[in-house]
């Protein structure tokens, strides 16, 4: 038996009280091998697949462990590929751990981090972008990643690299026949240069999405820093859509930094509202609190990878302010709030907000994302509210992986270029044109090692 074919079991629900736990088994004798823990035995073990049954599970020596559905999935009609069950019982993790004891009894194994996905790949259930897609989906934090980690599953990067790579091996099979018959070699390499340059971009427009893929997917730290009462906890409380800071008229109500995952234009933000800044001849004598919230500020607007510095519109911008924001060393966006109680004018680039209104909020969260983007205003947000520029096709790629093979792959169409533009010889043109083949090949996984393997599947969660 093949190690990817031994029989493996895994929780697919996190070990903590709830409704329902789910335990996943696959793999050769998966069927058997529950259904010698499994009452009734009959009809299970002899039932189609797609069918669930009403049992009780027990122990190998016969004691009863839990009332459970189980779900039979016979090869190749499963997620694997394999013979499959689905144990859906009580989700008390000791129930759980007493139902896998008994499954590793009969022989099973415990399941590898993504062990059911990558034998979903080895039969040949999903190509690798879709196994990718099934970690995503599992992490999205936001609608907008959940869909485009849906779009991604249902096979838009691979049609899209597919479809570039069949007209590669095309033009590769050109240059096989001049190579094949040099007898009636003309002296001139003919090769579509027209389909070359759309290969390459299609590929170009592709690997463009990564950075949005990655923001959509990954998010960024965005901080609201600023002095005293200049309306921060208000703001933050807004962005947030729910009460989360106090908010007082008194200096310093904030003593600590508070963090909240918001989704801003399909994009997660950690947003932290930190202690206001004072200077020390205003700070509290004997206040070890204040002076605690302040350096921990500090720390967190380090660390960001975006700064809104909040001034409040009746007091204006001070030498205080501009000092503070000058000794920040990531990007910083201006916030003029309380426009609702001045009309005073705010300094350039800065984003007009009343966080007590509401006004002005959709111009910063759209400024956010441009910001964090650094797009200098080339990507939008669109009006669903999620973030624009999407390529032709719709795809948009977040794995890092994908978008360096991309890159090799493009970079490899032209160097075919360069050399067919020279007039090189057509075994140069094929070693090019071949590694941009399986630069793509390697996206799909038609090209894979166990290294490769290892790494991507290592990265997802146990019974995934």
């Amino acid at each position: 038996m093949h190690e990817h074919e031994h029989p493996i079991a895994a929780p697919a629900t996190a070990l903590a009280p709830s409704a329902i736990s789910v335990i996943r088994c696959s793999g050769q004798d998966s069927i058997e091998l529950v259904g010698q823990l499994f009452r009734p035995a009959d009809p299970f073990l002899h039932a189609p697949g797609h069918t669930i049954h009403h049992g009780t599970l027990t122990g190998t020596s016969g004691e009863a462990v839990d009332e459970v559905m189980v779900a039979l999935f016979r090869a190749p009609m499963s997620y694997t590929g394999e013979d499959s069950v689905e144990i859906y019982g009580h989700g008390s993790p000791a129930g759980v751990r007493r139902i896998l004891e008994a499954l590793y009894e009969v022989g099973f194994h415990p399941a590898a981090p993504g062990e059911f996905t990558r034998r979903a790949f080895i039969n040949g259930k999903i190509d690798l972008t879709r196994a990718e897609a099934i970690n995503d989906l599992v992490n999205s934090q936001t609608l907008e990643a959940h869909r485009l980690a849906l779009d991604r599953l249902g096979g838009g990067v691979q049609t899209a690299v597919e479809a570039v790579r069949a007209d590669l091996i095309a033009l590769m099979a050109q240059i096989a026949i001049q190579l094949d018959y040099p007898e009636e070699d003309t002296g001139e390499i003919t090769l579509d240069d027209n389909l070359l340059a759309d290969c390459a971009e299609r590929l170009r427009t592709l690997a463009a999405s990564y950075r949005r893929g990655r923001l959509v997917q990954e998010g960024v730290s965005v901080v609201l820093a600023g002095r005293t009462n200049a309306g921060k906890s208000a703001l933050f409380n807004m962005l947030l859509r729910q009460d989360r800071s106090i908010v007082s008229d008194l200096p310093g109500t904030t003593r600590d930094y508070l963090e909240a995952i918001v989704d801003i234009a399909g994009m997660p933000v950690r947003l932290f509202d930190t202690a206001g800044m004072r200077s020390a001849g205003l700070r509290s004598v004997g206040e070890p609190i204040e002076e605690e919230g302040i350096r921990r500020s500090h720390v967190v607007i380090a660390a960001s990878d975006l700064v809104l510095y909040v001034l409040d519109a009746t007091d204006g911008m001070s030498d205080e302010d501009r000092h503070r924001i000058a000794e920040i060393h990531a990007p910083v966006v201006l916030v003029w709030n309380k426009t609702d109680l001045t009309t005073a004018e705010p300094p350039d680039g800065a984003v007009p907000v009343s966080a007590l209104t509401g006004s002005g909020v959709a111009e910063l969260n759209e400024r956010i994302f441009l910001v964090a983007a650094g797009d200098g205003g080339a990507a939008a947000v669109g009006d669903g509210g999620c973030i624009g520029g999407a390529s032709p096709s719709g795809v948009v790629i977040d794995s890092a992986r994908q978008h360096h093979l991309l890159t090799r792959a493009l970079e490899s169409i032209e160097h075919t270029r360069a050399s067919l533009g020279r007039s090189m010889p057509a075994d140069v043109l094929a070693v090019d044109l071949q590694d941009a083949i399986n630069a793509i090949g390697e996206i799909t996984g038609e090209v894979a090692t166990d290294e490769i393997l290892d790494t991507m599947f290592g990265s997802f969660c146990v019974g995934k």
